[in-house]
């Protein structure tokens, strides 16, 4: 059996020169734990590298009975699941955890083109799905929203000005409104609404589409954008092109109101 493991407590935080804690809304005091099943070492050692630095602790499990074996006796904040797993499968491990009546969050990792056992993931009690390859700002996204849901009974709607993503309907509301979305125009508006705020290239955004059916052309997004842009025109939101970097959504300023004209100068006879 082979196991890595990182600690960082999310109780060390950072005080300000004022002497007032700087800690995010949804982190409790406590020690934020993840259990990360992965059998590649290197994505494994990456993974865990990189939810370490975001401030969670992570034990990592190479091998599908390791891990159920670890899910028996230890408790996490969330779990994250490969599906190719040696000596059991990760879905054979989420269907004895949720038999076992363990709610802990399950966020499952999935190949391309692997719908079949996402669909099965979900049924069988995964609460999110996360397709190979994926940026590691989005699995700690993905991550955070878990946690906070799970833990705290937050919202997990993400915001950016008036549009709302609801992370459970993977639906969007734009001033309140149900916003009418295209599959393909959903999954890029929730890539650039997770990234909060930071730039996505054509590509990148291809390969985040590649796992809903088949691949896309990169030049395809362009489309995709130009409709989105539409959708949202008039609103407070949009999606600018940063020049060499990509895509950004985001708020737009409030514009000033005009000032009043001056009065007009009274007459002198």
């Amino acid at each position: 059996m082979l196991i890595c493991r990182n600690f960082q407590f999310a109780f060390d935080f950072v005080s300000n020169p004022a002497g007032a804690p700087i800690l995010g809304s949804w982190i409790s005091l406590v020690l934020m734990r993840i259990l990360l099943v992965e059998d590649n070492p290197s994505l494994a050692k990456s993974l865990s590298e990189a939810l370490t630095q975001a401030n969670f602790a992570v034990d990592c499990m190479h091998d599908g009975e390791a891990a159920d074996h670890v899910l028996r006796t230890q408790e996490y904040s969330l779990v994250i699941l490969d599906l190719g797993l040696p000596r059991l499968d990760g879905l054979e491990i989420l269907r004895r955890l949720r038999a076992r009546r363990n709610r802990v969050p399950v966020l499952i990792l999935t190949a391309h083109g692997s719908l079949e056992d996402r669909v099965k993931g979900l049924n069988l009690g995964a609460d999110d799905y996360l397709s190979k390859p994926f940026e590691l700002d989005e699995l700690e996204a993905r991550a955070r929203a878990l946690i906070r849901r799970s833990q705290h009974h937050e919202s997990a709607d993400v915001t950016c000005g008036p549009l709302v993503f609801d992370g459970v309907e993977r639906s969007f509301r734009l001033d309140g409104e149900l916003l009418a979305l295209t599959k393909r125009e959903r999954a890029v508006l929730e890539v650039l609404i997770l990234r909060s705020g930071r730039a996505i290239n054509k590509e990148a955004l291809s390969e985040k589409l590649f796992g809903i059916d088949e691949s896309v052309n990169p030049d395809a997004i362009e489309i995709y954008v130009y409709r989105l842009r539409k959708k949202l025109e008039g609103s407070r939101v949009a999606i600018v092109t940063l020049r060499g970097l990509g895509y950004l959504l985001e708020e737009k300023a409030d514009v000033a109101p005009p000032a009043p004209s001056a009065p007009p100068a009274p007459s002198v006879d």
